[in-house]
C-alpha cells in the first residue's frame, strides 16, 4: 500500500466526513427528542446549496469584491434562512402530527423530500448549477512524484466543522436551552410539566438541525462548486447512515460516524473502485444495523412502561 495514496484518501475521507457528520447532527437531534426520522433533511442541505449561491450571486451583483466579505454574508445569510426553512417545515407539517402514530411523520418526511425537490427544481430548473471557486490554493507533502496534496478548502472545511460541533456541544451542555434540550429528551411529559415549553425547544432543534445542514452546503457549495436539485437525496442517506453508525441520538456519535464513515468509503474508493463507493457505504449502514443496532456510541433503546 503506497503510504502517500493512502494519506490522500485519508484527508479526503476526513474532509468528506466532516460534511456528512454535520448533516448527521440534524437527524440525531430529531430523533433524540421526538424520536421521528426527518428523511427530509438532506434536501434542506439541499436548499441551502441553492441559497448560498444565490447570495453569492447577490453580492456580485452588487459589485462587493471582498471575498471574506462574501463567505461570511453568504453563510450567515444562508444560516439564517435555511434555518426558517427548518422552523417553518416543523411548525406546519410535523408538528399537527404530535400524537399521531410513529408512522405518519416518516411517510409525511419523505412527502417533504419529495415537496422540496420538485419546488427546487421549478423554480431553479433541473440543470446543474455552479458558483466559481472563491478559494484555491494547496500544499503538498512529499517529493514532486510523491506527495500528499492538502487543499486549502480541505482544512477549511474540516476547520469549520470542528468548530460549529465544538459551539454546539457547548450549547448543548453549558447553556439553558441545551439543558431544555436534555431534559425534552428524557421525559418530554415531566419537562413540559416542570415548566418548559416542549413545543418551542423541538422548534428549535429542527432550527439548530438545518443551520447544521447550511453549514455543510455552503462549505460543499464553495469546495466543488456544482450542485442539483437531487444532490440532497444520496448525501442525506449517507450523513443518516453515519448517525445510525455513531449512534442515533447521540451528538458526538454522529460526528465519530461521519468521519468513520467519510473515511472507510475515501479508502474504499481509492483502493478498490470508486463506482461502487455508495453501495460501501450502505453496506456499513446494513451491517452497523445487523450486529450493533444502538451504533458505535448509542445506548440500547428501552421500551419505557
Amino acid at each position: 500500500m503506497d503510504i502517500y495514496i493512502f494519506g490522500q484518501q485519508i484527508i479526503n475521507g476526513l474532509t468528506l466526513g466532516s460534511v456528512y457528520g454535520l448533516i448527521a447532527v440534524g437527524y440525531t437531534m430529531v430523533y433524540g427528542i421526538i424520536g421521528m426520522i426527518n428523511f427530509a433533511h438532506g434536501d434542506i442541505y439541499m436548499v441551502s446549496a441553492y441559497i448560498s449561491a444565490i447570495t453569492l450571486a447577490v453580492i456580485s451583483f452588487f459589485g462587493i469584491q471582498s471575498v471574506p466579505f462574501a463567505l461570511l454574508t453568504t453563510l450567515i445569510v444562508t444560516m439564517a434562512i435555511t434555518g426558517l426553512y427548518g422552523w417553518s417545515i416543523e411548525r406546519t407539517v410535523y408538528r399537527p402530527l404530535t400524537g399521531t402514530t410513529r408512522l405518519a411523520p416518516l411517510i409525511t418526511a419523505i412527502g417533504v423530500s419529495l415537496v422540496l425537490q420538485n419546488y427546487v427544481q421549478l423554480a431553479q430548473g433541473p440543470n446543474v448549477q455552479g458558483v466559481p471557486i472563491l478559494i484555491s490554493g494547496s500544499f503538498r507533502l512529499g517529493d514532486d512524484d510523491n506527495f500528499i496534496q492538502i487543499r486549502l478548502m480541505n482544512l477549511i472545511i474540516i476547520g469549520v466543522s470542528v468548530a460549529a460541533m465544538a459551539i454546539l456541544t457547548w450549547m448543548i451542555h453549558g447553556t439553558s436551552l441545551g439543558r431544555q434540550c436534555r431534559a425534552v429528551q428524557q421525559d418530554r411529559k415531566m419537562a413540559t410539566i416542570l415548566g418548559i415549553n416542549s413545543a418551542r425547544i423541538v422548534s428549535m432543534v429542527f432550527v439548530i438541525g438545518s443551520v447544521m445542514a447550511a453549514i455543510a452546503g455552503v462549505l460543499v457549495t464553495l469546495s466543488y462548486g456544482s450542485f442539483d436539485f437531487y444532490v440532497g437525496f444520496i448525501i442525506g442517506l449517507k450523513a443518516f447512515s453515519a448517525a445510525v453508525l455513531g449512534g442515533i441520538g447521540s451528538l458526538p456519535g454522529a460526528m465519530l460516524g461521519g468521519l468513520l464513515l467519510g473515511v472507510l468509503e475515501s479508502i474504499f474508493a481509492g483502493f478498490v473502485n470508486s463506482d461502487y463507493k455508495d453501495v460501501f457505504a450502505f453496506s456499513v449502514l446494513v451491517l452497523v444495523l445487523i450486529f450493533k443496532p444502538s451504533g458505535l456510541l448509542g445506548r440500547p433503546a428501552v421500551e419505557k412502561v
